[in-house]
């Protein structure tokens, strides 16, 4: 039995724009705008289409099937898949489908830092294999050279190992840092010990316990007796004496120092920022890092300490401008008091947003981050734009192979907000264990994602109109209603055809839970959807002609024995706008 419903739009009406106020509560259609088609088959074993009945509401249905779907562009560069008789997936999440169902597949997405310990391709293949779904570089560390070969791994294990992971190219900013360490991967700073930050430039060995920082003005900025604090207080100094373009500080909490570490300084309780908000949010060497992953055709660039939306907007143009055929999405690090200030233009503006708290604990109150992050990922739900919590997620297991109870209590917390990602740092870049934490990020995601489907834990949350058409709207209440029909009936899968992936992140927005097969024809829109919350990238070709792609997926997914006849699924599309629930056949 099929039941399905369209919707359409001819384009001669006119409708007012929708109110950017209004909320989805309850989900209402105008009858003159609805064609409801169903079908039905007396045998659900059945490979022969069924009969399609159709209702014109008293529109004309000659007029309304023949509507020309909407006109979606896709830039020359962007490779379509045009096997029509294959279908691509991620191999571990086919392996999970196969072994343990629909139930089982993790929702929550998993970022990884690629670093010295992870960085060749049998480390990357088993990050892939533990879940990895996007790879970060950060261009902090490491030459463009070395970055290029990481990126280089990453297309290879998508194209001989069956994966879609994306690659995330994180830039440096233009805050205070330290230097590289004269080479050395890493520094301890003992309790007690004097250390000096200097801005001057050493010909020969540096002196030991000595460490550079990249602002001119440091020295001078400083006072003594001001606290500096480390990657967002890792390590902690006081400062006790200034010596010409040196300063001395005495060690107050140890820890381990990691090269072109962030450096904060901190009087009389409150965080020194004037300088800092004087500094350009996008720096010299920040534009040829972005130069260098347009070019090697990166998913997602992360800008690092965004004060402002002016900044992202003038970041997409620029993208625009040196690459009309590009697929790049924008994502804003939130990591200072400005991000915080201007928080919902900055998030609106872009293309997602990332939680630093290891930054941003350094520039607001500790205690303020846990209500700080939760804003963050709600008002990105709320805008439809994927969210990512990082930093210190599983610290510890840099050193240690199990981590800390406290860190899996906070990696709950953070799936529990229905976070789209959490995102490794030092743990997968340096770390003796990477392959250990991003098990336990994967199954502290899965148990948790678990447990809020047992207890049925539909929020209650309102998710406001982000579309500026009539016909965004429409998609907006189709994937509302989408998801709450696949919560109300208990379906399997929500499948969802899409062009652009708009569609698909309007259903992953809704949070349903069941998971969600999401159909495009482009690689940089599967790898992108690989990014948001509960999504399943398929590559594959499909037409205009719903009932076709239907059969086909059917026949492809059930040759592969990821789905079997009797699973109940709902299928929405962005070619032509509708809901269809039905039995696989």
């Amino acid at each position: 039995m099929s039941q399905s419903l369209h919707i359409f739009t001819p384009s001669n009406l006119t409708f007012p724009k929708p109110s950017s106020n209004r909320r989805f509560l309850v989900t209402t259609f105008s009858p003159k705008l609805i064609s409801i088609k169903a079908s039905t088959s007396s045998d659900p074993n059945s490979s022969t289409s069924p009969q399609v009945l159709i209702s014109n509401n008293g529109t004309g249905a000659s007029g309304i099937l023949s509507s020309t779907p909407q006109d979606y562009d896709t830039p020359p560069s962007q490779s379509i898949f045009s096997d029509s008789s294959s279908i691509e997936v991620d191999a571990v999440t086919e392996a999970e489908l196969k072994e343990n169902g629909f139930r089982s597949t993790r929702r929550t997405k998993l970022v990884c830092t690629i670093g010295p310990a992870t960085c060749e391709f049998e480390e990357l293949e088993a990050l892939a294999v533990g879940g990895m779904n996007v790879a970060r570089i950060n261009m902090c560390h490491g030459t463009r050279d070395w970055h290029k070969r990481v990126i280089e791994r990453v297309r290879r294990l998508n194209e001989e190992k069956g994966f879609a992971v994306a690659i995330m190219m994180d830039t440096e900013g233009s805050e205070i840092r330290m230097g590289d360490l004269g080479g050395a991967s890493s520094a301890k700073a003992e309790d007690g010990e004097i250390w000096t930050f200097s801005v001057r430039a050493f010909d020969s060995p540096r002196p030991e316990r000595t460490v550079n920082v990249n602002y001119d003005g440091f020295a001078e900025d400083v006072k003594v007796g001001d606290e500096l604090l480390v990657d967002g207080g890792m390590v902690r100094f006081e400062v006790i004496e200034k010596i010409g373009p040196d300063v001395k500080c005495r060690c107050t909490d140890p820890g381990l120092m990691l090269p072109r570490a962030n450096l904060t300084f901190w009087r009389d309780g409150s965080l020194v920022r004037e300088r800092n908000a004087m500094l350009p949010t996008i720096s010299s060497k920040d534009w040829l890092d972005i130069d260098f992953g347009i070019a090697e055709g990166v998913d997602f660039i992360a800008i690092s300490f965004v004060k402002s939306a002016e900044v992202i907007n003038h970041l997409k143009s620029y993208i625009a401008a040196r690459s009309r055929d590009s697929d790049i999405a924008v994502i804003a690090k939130i990591e200072s008091v400005d991000s915080l200030k201007n928080l919902e233009e900055i998030i609106q503006a872009s293309d997602g947003a990332m939680v630093a708290r290891g930054d941003l604990g350094a520039q607001i109150p500790l205690e303020q981050v846990p209500s700080a992050q939760q804003n963050i990922v709600q008002i990105c739900r709320q805008l439809n734009k994927p969210v990512i919590v990082a930093s210190q997620l599983l610290e510890s297991m840099i050193e240690y192979p199990t981590p800390t109870r406290a860190e899996v209590a906070d990696v709950s917390e953070a799936v529990r907000q229905r976070a789209d990602a959490l995102m490794l740092s030092g743990e997968s870049a340096m770390g003796q264990y990477p392959d250990k934490a991003l098990a336990v990020l994967r199954s502290v995601s899965v148990r948790i994602e678990k447990w809020w489907r047992e207890e049925k834990c539909h929020e209650a949350m309102e998710l406001p109109v982000v579309g500026s058409s009539f016909s965004d709207s429409i998609s907006e209440e189709i994937c509302s209603s989408a998801a709450k029909m696949a919560n109300n009936l208990g379906v399997d899968a929500l499948f969802v055809y899409t062009k652009t992936g708009h569609m698909a992140s309007l259903l992953s927005r809704c949070r349903p839970d069941c998971p969600i097969f999401a159909f495009t024809s482009t690689i940089s829109v599967r790898r992108r959807l690989n990014l948001q919350w509960g999504l399943i990238p398929f590559r594959l070709s499909f037409t205009d002609d719903m009932e076709s792609n239907l059969n086909k997926t059917f026949s492809l997914l059930k040759a592969r024995g990821m789905i079997k006849s009797g699973d109940l699924v709902i299928a929405v599309s962005d070619i032509l706008q509708s809901i269809q629930v039905m039995n696989v056949p």
